[in-house]
């Protein structure tokens, strides 16, 4: 409890728990024999077996909530290391470890503690009763590593193959760089909303027209990754299941689960009619 009442106590813990975490994901690559996409695969769950481990032994799912900037950095630095990079690989690695670093920062900046828990596991917890350990490892850990893994299977394709740049693999880039600095100007509003508490509803800078639009950042994010590579490897056009299953994440889980929480507050059903999901675009009246 003392650990877990610190805020200082329980940082230094959660990084802890990540180096161990990243020794285990890069231990377990180095001994496997298979292609570097299942290789990649099995060390990722590796490191999402250790965090879960941890999250079990501090009765907090939230020691997983780094995980997803966390391990992109990991993985682009370690394959620029044993691969080396192309113009291409040198942004795609600049692109991901921008955003990474930016929602790290983020994370920590808002970390209670591991006394805090992000209330919609709570709330799963509450809603699956003895289910909650399996939900708890296939829904909170598993299923984003899975979506991680995807977004970054771009990026390792381009590292591996040595891809060649263009000029639109440069303009996708330019837009995850786009969509994470978008991201990060969304978050410090939503901070400073917070603060402030001036409404119940942030209505000003890039929430004026938009309900989501760090979520938005985020899906162009791996949009931009994916079109780069794309781009430059058009043979490989699977490398864009990633993108489309991080949107498919935020679409149908990250967002309803959000606004059904925002629904309880007054006004929520005329916020909801001004202003898009997504799109900061001005929604007029009919």
């Amino acid at each position: 409890m003392k650990i877990k009442e610190s805020r200082a106590l329980s940082f230094t813990v959660v990084t802890l728990v990540y180096a161990l975490c990243v020794i285990v994901g890069v231990g377990q690559y180095g001994y496997l024999p298979y292609s570097t996409f299942v290789n990649l695969l099995i060390a990722d769950t590796a490191a999402t077996v250790c965090c879960f481990i941890f999250s079990l032994v501090f009765k907090n799912s939230s020691v997983y909530d780094p995980y997803w900037s966390v391990a992109p950095i990991v993985i682009v630095i370690a394959f620029a290391i044993r691969d080396g990079l192309t113009a291409l690989g040198v942004l795609m690695l600049i692109a991901v470890c921008f955003w990474g670093v930016r929602l790290t920062a983020n994370w920590a900046y808002t970390f209670k503690g591991l006394c805090h828990q992000d209330w919609r596991y709570t709330m799963l917890k509450e809603k699956t009763g003895k289910f909650y350990p399996l939900i708890n490892f296939v829904g909170i850990h598993y299923v984003p590593t899975l979506v991680v893994y995807g977004c970054m299977l771009p990026v390792v394709a381009v590292i591996e193959n040595k891809a060649q740049i263009n000029i639109f693999s440069v303009i996708f880039v330019c837009v995850s760089l786009f969509a994470a600095i978008w991201q990060g100007v969304s978050d410090i509003q939503m901070h400073k909303f917070r603060k402030n508490k001036n409404g119940t509803f942030i209505r000003n800078g890039f929430w004026k027209h938009s309900r989501h639009p760090n979520y938005l950042g985020e899906i162009l994010m791996w949009w931009g990754i994916g079109l780069s590579a794309l781009c430059a490897m058009p043979n490989q056009w699977y490398l864009i299941f990633g993108a489309v299953a991080n949107t498919a994440l935020f679409l149908f889980v990250s967002i309803p689960m959000a606004d059904k929480r925002q629904s309880r507050k007054e006004g929520f059903d005329l916020y909801k009619r001004e202003t898009r999901m997504l799109l900061p675009i001005r929604r007029f009246k009919k």
